[in-house]
């Protein structure tokens, strides 16, 4: 599979905005995955934890869909993770 980062210059049919905000939801999952995979907890697991079903996981991992805040929550919530809105760093114009 390729990552994101390798493909996001090749899109044309996107937007600058669409692409970053495909970029903030792969980079999302990516840590979820990651957070789920070093905890040792398959996506059944995960599923049992929150509520959700496998499949639900399996298509929120693949991307095939965004999630709504409240399955955020909930999935987050049982890897012990947390959602943070942080300030950019202020661009400087030269």
């Amino acid at each position: 599979m390729k990552k994101w980062s390798d493909v996001k210059d090749t899109i044309t049919a996107l937007s600058d905005a669409e692409k970053k905000e495909l970029e903030l939801a792969a980079d999302l999952i990516a840590d979820i995955i990651k957070r789920r995979e070093d905890m040792k907890l398959t996506q059944r697991d995960l599923a049992e934890r929150t509520g959700l079903k496998q499949s639900a996981i399996a298509r929120l991992e693949s991307l095939d869909s965004i999630p709504r805040i409240d399955t955020l929550y909930k999935i987050l919530n049982s890897l012990d993770l947390k959602l943070q809105i942080v300030k950019v760093k202020e661009k400087v114009v030269i």
